[in-house]
């Protein structure tokens, strides 16, 4: 099918831009944002939207946690005659430079919920290492990805009570994804459920004055990663930005007594590189969390990423994350606010993490779900 995407350039294949990834239904592309102050007060603003050229959908959720209540928006829409536009009803997502300034807006709805911010780079972006991986045969996932640091400028408003944002005090993180993605069916209207065994991950980044630092690591054995991808950015003197990639990292998490899932209190990991001397990081998890379940990651009461729910259709709720039920729905993928020291300096950020069943290390939050 040819779409107004045909008239542009960028084409990657013969084929035209409705047919992405070999025609494979999973082919997805992702946009992901948070957004928090560095001032001790309990917000964190989470956002992200999917673009699934193969089965003609787009999804995107918008979420504010304001100390332990989780607001959360999400809408689908079909790709119809508007495939290039980054907007599922009033949530839109403007790429106005790119890899540097992006313009992102929830407008009045019945949520409770609105924003206009922008992002705006303090660091370039960073290119994951692919993730590949085959099952059986058959490519499992297929993916690449690129995260930067950012500050944010702008408002949001909460139930009528509106936030100014500023890039003094309010920083963040994003990140933007396209390929074939392992499927995190964990969802109990949509069974079967994957559980991991033998298992632990984390993703963190964590951003200093003058300098960021992010790592993505799984491991069937502790300090011993099967994947990692790591790197630091350093503004210099002169106003370059230096850059190393990260080739080791060595961890110890501290977990808090949540009788509702899993949570850290602090983590230490001393983190090696290709060049230069080793860095040790301390953080520490604040209060601000968002359970990413609100956002469809692993499916939400029958509905998953790329799912078809006609023409549009928008959904909304609240959640108190002390409440047993909620918890048990929200499982343990989460963004968690982080405070990190190294070398002196403090700096703030975003970790996910999880631990399975089996992994020789953590071993009393393993009675909650990894993910």
């Amino acid at each position: 099918m040819l779409t107004s995407q045909d008239d542009l350039i960028g084409h990657q294949t013969a084929a035209p831009f409705a047919r992405a990834g070999n025609g494979d239904p999973r082919f997805t592309e992702r946009f992901w944002y948070t957004a928090h102050p560095i001032d001790g007060r309990d917000l964190l603003i989470d956002m992200g939207l999917g673009y699934y050229p193969n089965r003609g959908v787009m999804d995107a959720f918008a979420g504010i946690t304001v100390g332990r209540q989780q607001h959360t928006f999400r809408a689908s829409r079909r790709l119809g005659s508007n495939p290039l536009q980054t907007a599922v009803g009033p949530l839109q997502f403007e790429v106005v430079e790119g890899m540097k300034r992006h313009r992102l807006s929830l407008a009045d709805n019945d949520s409770g919920i609105s924003f206009e911010i922008e992002f705006e780079a303090s660091f370039p972006a960073a290119h994951e290492k692919p993730s590949y991986r085959e099952r059986k045969g058959e490519v499992y996932e297929d993916l690449s990805r690129m995260t930067q640091f950012g500050r944010y400028r702008g408002w949001i408003v909460v139930q009528g009570v509106r936030y100014l944002i500023e890039p003094a005090t309010w920083i963040g993180q994003r990140d933007r994804s396209w390929g074939v993605r392992a499927q995190l069916h964990t969802d109990e209207h949509r069974p079967p459920v994957v559980e991991p065994t033998n298992f632990f991950w984390t993703w963190a980044m964590c951003q200093f004055d003058d300098r960021g630092v992010l790592l993505f690591i799984k491991e069937r054995e502790p300090d011993q990663a099967w994947y990692l991808s790591g790197s630091e950015f350093r503004h210099a003197a002169d106003g370059s930005v230096t850059h190393r990639e990260m080739t080791a990292v060595k961890h110890r998490y501290q977990w808090a007594d949540d009788a509702l899932g899993q949570t850290i209190t602090a983590a230490d990991f001393h983190l090696e590189f290709a060049e230069g001397p080793p860095r040790d990081l301390h953080v520490e998890g604040l209060t601000p969390r968002f359970y990413l379940k609100a956002g469809l990651y692993g499916g939400l009461k029958g509905w998953n990423h790329g799912d078809d729910r006609g023409e549009f259709y928008s959904e909304h709720e609240v959640w108190n994350l002390d409440d047993a039920q909620t918890r048990v729905t929200a499982r343990t993928l989460s963004d968690h606010v982080l405070r990190g020291t190294s070398e002196g300096q403090v700096g703030y950020g975003i970790a996910e993490y999880g631990v399975a069943s089996g992994y020789q290390r953590y071993l009393a939050p393993q009675r909650f779900p990894v993910l």
